[in-house]
């Protein structure tokens, strides 16, 4: 059994949905603190408005193994993004908005769907701006069998307090730690304050879940995976970010280092960022991880240079 059937069986689910409602009144739900009411359509930074917006339910094979399984990942992404990354590789949908706008009661329907195509669980891509929808959707879908583990798959810009509204309900994290550095993030991602908020996150995240915690056959229960993307000239702060995350987090905390960047988005006209990682840029973030001690996850293979 989930643990979100004991806060559902409790009410303090349907709690937590009108809390969240209240917040995107003046929505807060994100560090940039708009203010903007969404309940009456208004928009923040992350363009979005009351109703869901998403731009695909399907199953997904290309998160790490334990998420992914033999199965596939029940995914939903959702339209819009609290950040701007000029790199962004879903920019249609994260910058753009693509997608199309459905009530909560459809999106309950659409994780209903993902659940019977045999999803190992549901994973929610870019949520944050969408929590209170989501707190609604799980509301109608649980008396209709829901069932799954959830996967919170955010870009690590969150507030507690916002995700504390989520402290039951999310099974898995699966937050990127984006930056060690606040003038990076705002020029890259348009994210003040990204490294305290960041930090603070993923240790509310690690309380919350702790770390992974897998079947028998290798599927995620519960737990924490941190993602670092590589980025060019070491501006993701890697050196940083992986000794902070063995110190502080633990160093059995699980680690995708990725190393799939490229210049998307606007980034093709920025220098420094407007070309492929290259060998030594990975290896020294790869050797900066082996140092930290952090020897649970993935590292992967960078092709070209």
């Amino acid at each position: 059994m989930q643990p979100y059937f004991a806060i559902y069986q409790s009410a303090e689910l349907l709690d937590r949905v009108r809390e969240g409602y209240h917040r995107l009144a003046a929505c807060d739900l994100c560090p940039h603190h708009c203010g903007v009411n969404r309940i009456k359509g208004e928009q923040g930074r992350c363009c979005s408005g009351l109703q869901p917006r998403i731009a695909s339910a399907n199953l997904h094979r290309g998160e790490e193994p334990p998420i992914s399984g033999s199965k596939g990942s029940g995914t939903i992404f959702f339209s819009g993004c609290t950040l701007s990354c000029l790199f962004c590789q879903n920019y249609p949908i994260s910058q753009q908005n693509n997608g199309e706008t459905i009530s909560t009661a459809e999106l309950a329907k659409r994780m209903m769907g993902l659940q019977k195509r045999g999803a190992h669980n549901l994973n929610l891509v870019t949520p944050t701006h969408w929590l209170p929808q989501f707190l609604a959707a799980l509301w109608l879908a649980i008396p209709q069998g829901f069932n799954l583990p959830i996967v919170w798959n955010s870009s690590g810009y969150e507030t507690v307090e916002a995700l504390q509204l989520l402290d039951g309900v999310v099974s898995i994290y699966l937050p990127d730690m984006k930056y060690a550095d606040d003038i990076q993030a705002e020029e890259l991602s348009g994210a003040p304050g990204y490294t305290a908020f960041n930090r603070a996150a993923v240790k509310e995240m690690l309380r919350q879940v702790g770390q992974l915690q897998v079947d028998d056959n290798g599927i995620a229960l519960q737990g924490l995976i941190i993602r670092h993307l590589v980025l060019p000239q070491a501006r993701a702060g890697s050196v940083e970010t992986l000794p902070w995350i063995a110190d502080q987090l633990g160093v059995e905390t699980n680690i995708a280092l990725m190393s799939q960047y490229f210049p998307a988005w606007e980034a093709t006209n920025r220098d420094g960022i407007n070309r492929a990682l290259t060998h030594d840029e990975y290896d020294a973030a790869v050797e900066a991880l082996e140092e930290a001690g952090l020897e649970n996850g993935w590292v992967q293979e960078l092709e070209t240079e």
